[in-house]
Order: structure tokens, then C-alpha cells, then sequence
């Protein structure tokens, strides 16, 4: 913490705010703790902030004062109405500005996100926080500052004016992921906690967790989930990456049975080693599973690796990355990745879509090798068809393997397109007929037809390969 005490600037005229009925001013909050949290909805590491920044708010409801600064890093997320859909997806309920132009990340000498900066009651600068798992730091420096303000008579109780904008209520809610399997569509009903079964023209069989968050085994809906996100089906089991509770559930498609196979429940580190209890595993905001030759992939996004899971042995562990996020090919154990938030197997290839380098990854099986198809650089993104380095992309969150049409299905997220790589030319081209689209984020090819999570819309698509046309999924009971 730096000891030279500074006056917290003030707060741009210019932003645009969100969940507040009126701009906020920094010197308007003397006698509370301000924490600045400057971050960007892309990034994993912002997202495992805010719960503590929501438990630190209720735990300090009077006396602390928690603004988001958003800073964007790709251009997708400078709108201010995307922004919205952020705040809404992940259940923020402070006040935010939106930052498009960084001014006030440079006003601060923000270096990273995330970044939190911690301004005492008397209005000085007492320091920046730099990345996530911070809440118990946090929570001594608050308690203290705010006993000191106490003792010395300023106080300030008066909570922010807070207006929130809900989304309008819906049968899906934020829809992560989508997964196409015979005669039923698997939906991960993220914003509503929970996995749905349907029918392909819409009928609603079965609904697997609450709308309530939680971690719990059991039938249907005696289970609960936390913003549940990848798919995948292996023989009569369901299994769904448990994003917010960083586990890994299997749902047993014959009796509905809910069961928690890998993750302690609460977020891992930096972890390496193998488990032999996957129970004693911990995950890192599991974003996505596929499954080849009885191994779970598990793209874990938290911690920029690909973990697997040995159904027979039952052992998991790292498969792919070092852990630093970068786009390095070569050897799995000493390659890099970024977020990866897709996985799809092909022709013994796990394809990857490596979220934070808007890249797209394939491991060959076989021989373990990672090599870069699509992206150059945490910072280099785009829209454009093309081969290899020619073609860009802007965060992409899913992948689906078509072997009828030797390529691979791309949600190209920030750029709201459905993108199409041929396996053995590599071109990347854009696919029309999919309509006006809100940042999807999960494909299933089946058949001639392409299942789309379109998730800021709140709905599923479904693409017709062969005959053109592009249909909303009426979801009915």
C-alpha cells in the first residue's frame, strides 16, 4: 500500500452509468470506504470478484461504497447495452460507470484487470489491489477504516442510490450452452440455475435444478445449480460444467438423479497434480466438458488449462497449459491458453475456443501437441474471414464439430456471427441466415441443423444447414 496520502480523483462527467439513478461523485462519499472496481465482463478474473465484492456489501452494508469502473478490452463490450446485459448476467447490483475510453483507468494508473482501488473515509487513495482473491485483505482494511471513521465522528451511513434494470422475464434466462443428442436439446438454463430437456419442436420434458443457486444432489429438482454452462452426453449420463459452484455434475438420464463427480465446491488455484478423489479437486470455473476414448475434457477457464477426467479410473487432472494465459503452442504440459471456454472432438482433435486470445486451439489426442488455427495474441482481434493468421475473431465462446461437413461450428461471441472453419483448408468464413444475434455462446451441430445458444436474447436458435432459415425454439410445457 502506498503511503503518500493522495485525494481520490474525480469521477469523469462523461460515463455513462448503470444501476444508479444519478452520476456519482467520488467527494460526495466522504466518511465510507470506496472501493473502485475496475474490471471488463470478459475476464474470468473480474467475474471471481464479484462475489466477494457482493459479500463484503452485505457484510458492510453501512459505511462501504462499492463503484464499478467498467474498462473494456474488446470493442464488443464498450456499448453501454451490452454492458447492461453484463451487469443483469452476473447479478451485479452496485452502481457501475462505463469507462469505453479508459479515462479513468489511466486517471488511476490502472495497470490490470482487476483492479480495485481502496479510498478511505477522510477521501484518500490508500492503494490498488491488483487481481482476484483478495476478500479477506479486503475485509480487515475495511473493518479497520471504517471503526477509525467511527471513532472520529464521520461516519456516513447514507447508502448509494441504486436502480437496477432487470431483464424481462422469460422461460430462459441467459442460456450458456446447448447440446443437440437424438430426439432431445440439452439447454444450459444458466441465468435460472439450472438444465432444461426438450424435445427438438419445443416441448419441455424435464427441468433438472431450481431457479434458486446452490450446490445440492438430488432428483430433477430437488438438485441446484450455479450459472451451469457446458454439455455433454455420454451413453445415459448428462454431464454439465457447474460453472459457479466450479464442479463437474453428471445427471442420470434414466432416474434424473443429480450427482456431483468432480469439485470441492468452491474455487482452486494454480493446482497441477493429479486427484485420485475428484471430489478433492479443485476447479476453476469450469466452462465447458466434452467427452473422447472415456475422458472428460473439462475446458477450465478459471485457470487457463484443459483438465481430464478418467471415467474408468476415475482420476483427474490437468491435461493442456501451463496455467499462464498466453497462446504458446507445442507440448500440451508446457503450451498456454487463454480462457477456454468451447471444447469439440473431431477426428481424434480436441478444438478449443480460447476465449481471451479470440483464437481457436486444437489438441491432437494422440500425440498431445497444441497448435494455434486461428489467433496471434491476447490483444489482437477482429472480424475477418480468412486462413490462419488472415482470419479474426472477437472472443469466442463455443465450438461444435460437424464431421458430415469436415469443419468446425464457431460462436464468434463479440462479433455476433456463427463462424465456419474447414477442417482441412482452414478457412474461416461467416455464415449467414442466423439473424440478428446477442453474443452466443454454445452450438450443437445434429443432423442438417445447427442449435445456437443465443444468449443475451435469451433464447435458442436452430439453423438449418441444408434448406436456409434460421428458427426461434418455442419453448412450451
Amino acid at each position: 500500500m502506498a503511503e503518500q496520502r493522495i485525494r481520490a480523483p474525480e469521477l469523469a462527467d462523461s460515463l455513462e452509468w448503470f444501476n444508479t439513478s444519478e452520476p456519482l461523485r467520488i467527494a460526495e462519499q466522504r466518511g465510507k470506504v470506496v472501493l473502485l472496481d475496475f474490471w471488463t465482463y470478459s475476464c474470468i478474473n473480474c467475474l471471481h470478484v464479484v462475489p466477494d465484492l457482493r459479500h463484503l456489501e452485505e457484510k458492510y452494508r453501512d459505511g462501504l461504497a462499492v463503484i464499478g469502473i467498467h474498462s473494456p478490452k474488446f470493442p464488443h463490450e464498450r456499448v453501454g447495452a451490452h454492458l447492461q446485459k453484463a451487469i443483469n448476467r452476473h447479478h451485479i447490483r452496485h452502481p457501475v460507470a462505463n469507462d469505453p475510453k479508459l479515462q479513468v483507468w489511466r486517471q488511476y494508473g490502472i495497470k490490470a484487470w482487476p483492479s480495485l482501488i481502496f479510498i478511505d473515509p477522510q477521501g484518500y487513495v490508500l492503494g490498488v489491489l491488483r487481481g482476484e482473491g483478495r476478500r479477506k485483505q479486503l475485509d480487515g482494511l475495511i473493518a479497520q477504516h471504517l471503526d477509525q471513521a467511527e471513532r472520529a465522528g464521520i461516519l456516513s451511513t447514507e447508502q448509494l442510490p441504486v436502480r437496477l434494470q432487470p431483464e424481462p422475464r422469460g422461460t430462459l434466462s441467459f442460456p450458456g450452452k446447448v447440446l443437440a443428442h437424438g430426439n432431445r436439446v440439452y439447454i444450459s438454463d444458466s441465468g435460472h440455475n439450472r438444465v432444461m430437456e426438450a424435445t427438438p419442436d419445443g416441448q419441455i420434458t424435464r427441468v433438472f435444478g431450481t431457479t434458486s443457486p446452490g450446490l445440492l444432489d438430488g432428483r430433477e429438482q430437488e438438485a441446484a445449480f450455479r450459472n451451469p454452462q457446458g454439455l455433454t452426453r455420454v451413453d445415459d449420463y448428462l454431464y454439465v460444467a457447474d460453472t459457479g459452484n466450479h464442479a463437474v455434475r453428471r445427471i442420470n438420464l434414466w432416474d434424473g438423479e443429480v450427482q456431483t463427480v468432480a469439485g470441492t465446491g468452491t474455487q482452486g488455484r494454480y493446482a497441477g497434480d493429479f486427484y485420485d478423489d475428484p471430489l478433492k479437486a479443485p476447479l476453476n470455473s469450469p466452462w465447458d466438458v466434452a467427452h473422447h476414448n472415456g475422458q472428460l475434457f473439462i475446458a477450465m477457464a478459471g485457470q487457463h488449462q484443459v483438465w481430464a477426467l478418467q471415467l474408468t479410473t476415475n482420476v483427474v487432472g490437468n491435461f493442456a497449459g501451463s496455467g499462464r494465459e498466453g497462446i504458446d503452442d507445442g507440448a500440451r504440459e508446457k503450451a498456454t491458453l487463454a480462457q477456454p471456454s468451447g471444447l469439440t472432438v473431431g477426428d481424434s482433435r480436441l478444438y478449443v475456443a480460447d476465449s481471451e486470445t479470440s483464437a481457436l486451439r486444437a489438441l491432437d489426442l494422440p500425440l498431445g501437441g497444441v497448435e494455434t488455427l486461428v489467433g496471434t495474441g491476447l490483444f489482437d482481434f477482429g472480424d475477418a474471414d480468412g486462413i490462419g493468421a488472415a482470419a479474426r475473431l472477437q472472443h469466442p465462446l463455443g465450438v461444435s464439430y460437424d464431421g458430415r461437413r469436415q469443419c468446425v461450428w464457431i460462436a464468434d461471441t463479440y462479433n455476433n456471427k456463427i463462424k465456419r472453419m474447414d477442417v482441412k483448408s482452414k478457412q474461416i468464413s461467416s455464415v449467414d441466415g442466423c439473424g440478428d444475434l446477442a453474443e452466443p455462446g454454445g452450438l450443437s451441430v445434429a443432423g442438417d441443423r445447427l442449435w445456437i445458444a443465443n444468449t443475451n436474447a435469451h433464447e435458442i436458435r436452430c439453423l438449418d444447414l441444408e434448406q436456409g432459415g434460421c428458427t426461434v425454439l418455442e419453448l412450451h410445457d
